[in-house]
């Protein structure tokens, strides 16, 4: 049994956007397996191991991406598959973080490049993912870009329509008329050639037809009842789905300024009846060439959207707004110094032995949450995530964009991570929290791969502010808390002697 028209297409477009996400994933397996390759002739037993766990993981991305149904999904799986997918990415990315962290002085560079590509395809990735399998989307119905829709229609059209072979250059045309007699030559004439031909007897009717059925060209008449030709070439050309559809007005009208007219309203050319066939054939072939153009077009737009969109979702997701935008406008080195800025460092406690008693999986999956709820945080209280180290999380505020009250964001931020850790662990996990401010050098470093970081006293002594701090607690230095504008008399004063940095005062809040 044949399925129904709108059924093959809803099932094709919904097989375009799967494979939105089965092209990285496929790619991110393949590389995995020559890194795998690659390190299984060096005599780093650690390294491999993690890249095993990795290519495990990828093939478990494969897997679930393979099976999910084309035929729809709900709300419900829909979050479900989220997070299903975000699960063996996250794995993806973390081991392959661990082994650039823990061997990259052992490892050549072209196995690191690789390395770091499949951690951007995993990037990528979770964009698709968030796009495709967003809140509002609905895998039988989203094309996600023209090239999506195109595709699924011209599947559609080929299954549903007749199978036996057409003329090369036969089209779909509708002729508008209300004189019967014009109709059916009109029909006998373009039929002759190939060409399927729909015919209506008023505009209205015309506009029905258009609506329900593909048009590759359009023949109307300029003398009708309620609604004349040009008055149509007007209602098409206003409308964004059909304004590219070439019309050619056929009338036994001989006024110039009903030519000019319908010419001037976007007509591609006025026929004056009796039409010669030969004339005809040529105008209509012509206009279909034109339209096919069109829809190449359309189709080399969308694949350059595509491409657009991968580029752009790869670079918000290591690089901040701004930085981008001076990249575009053609910085080649990006590195500014901010005299006054306010460094966030937070540290699991505990961490590592907590590990040990879980599986990775679970381990990775808890540490995925947390962060991510701390990006969040992070984009509310107007403060920039900078990067995770393992465990701990690095962020400032008043870089790359100057504020005047960084130093309350980042400790109004310090405290919601604070808050929220507890709410998803209750006792299980604490933070340490360390801050200071102070000026900073923040650039991009790398050519290929940019990264972009901040350096400086400030951050090595908000690294040991976190590291000498209080589970639960922020420890500050005496810099933020005379720059915070709502000055508080809960902070606990204390002196406190950092390594490389010797006694200072601190305070703990």
């Amino acid at each position: 049994m044949t399925p129904p028209a709108n059924d093959i297409r809803a099932r094709a477009l919904a097989r375009r956007v799967i494979q939105r996400l089965s092209g990285p994933a496929e790619s991110i397996a393949g590389i995995q397996d020559i890194i795998c390759e690659e390190l299984s002739g060096l005599d780093l037993p650690d390294a491999a191991a993690d890249a095993a766990k990795v290519r495990g993981a990828a093939r478990d991305l494969l897997a679930l991406i393979e099976n999910i149904d084309d035929t729809g999904v709900t709300a419900a799986e829909r979050q479900r598959l989220r997070h299903d997918l975000r699960t063996p990415i996250n794995a993806i990315i973390g081991y392959s973080e661990l082994i650039t962290e823990d061997f990259e002085d052992d490892l050549p560079e072209a196995l690191l490049a690789d390395i770091r590509t499949v951690i951007g395809e995993c990037a990528l990735l979770l964009a698709q993912i968030d796009r495709v399998l967003g809140e509002s989307a609905d895998v039988a119905e989203l094309a996600g870009s023209a090239l999506d829709g195109l595709v699924a229609a011209a599947l559609e059209q080929t299954l549903s329509g007749d199978p036996r072979l057409e003329p090369r250059d036969a089209g779909q045309i509708l002729v508008i008329d209300d004189t019967p007699e014009n109709l059916v030559l009109m029909q006998r004439q373009l039929g002759r050639q190939g060409h399927q031909v729909a015919v209506a007897t008023s505009a209205a009717q015309g506009l029905e037809i258009i609506a329900t059925t593909q048009v590759e060209v359009i023949l109307v008449d300029v003398l009708m009842p309620e609604m004349n030709g040009i008055e149509l070439l007007a209602r098409l050309k206003a409308h964004p789905q059909w304004r590219y559809i070439p019309v050619i007005v056929v009338s036994g009208l001989r006024d110039m300024r009903a030519v000019s007219r319908c010419i001037a309203a976007g007509a591609e050319d006025y026929l004056q009846r009796p039409v010669d066939p030969v004339l005809l054939h040529a105008r209509v072939g012509s206009c279909l060439e034109k339209h096919r153009w069109h829809q190449r077009e359309l189709r080399y737009l969308a694949e350059i959207e595509y491409e657009r969109d991968r580029a752009d979702a790869l670079l918000h997701s290591v690089l901040p707004g701004g930085v981008i935008a001076r990249l575009r406008a053609g910085e080649k080195v990006i590195a500014d110094r901010f005299e006054s800025s306010t460094i966030v460092f937070a540290d699991i406690v505990g961490f590592t032995p907590w590990t040990a008693r879980l599986d990775p999986s679970e381990v990775l999956s808890r540490l995925t949450e947390i962060f991510l709820a701390f990006d969040d945080l992070a984009a509310k209280h107007g403060v920039e995530k900078i990067k995770t180290i393992g465990d701990a999380y690095m962020a400032a505020c008043g870089v790359p964009d100057a504020v005047e009250d960084h130093a309350d964001r980042a400790m109004a931020f310090a405290r919601a991570m604070i808050d929220e850790i507890g709410r998803k662990t209750g006792d299980a996990m604490a933070i340490r929290v360390g801050v200071h401010s102070g000026p900073v050098i923040a650039g991009l470093i790398g050519r290929s791969r940019f990264v972009y970081d901040v350096w400086g006293e400030t951050v090595n002594i908000a690294s040991r502010l976190e590291g000498a701090g209080v589970p639960s607690r922020i420890h500050l230095s005496e810099a933020t808390r005379q720059m915070l504008r709502t000055q508080s008399t809960d902070f606990e004063r204390r002196t406190s002697t950092l390594r490389g940095v010797g006694e200072i005062t601190t305070y703990i809040a």
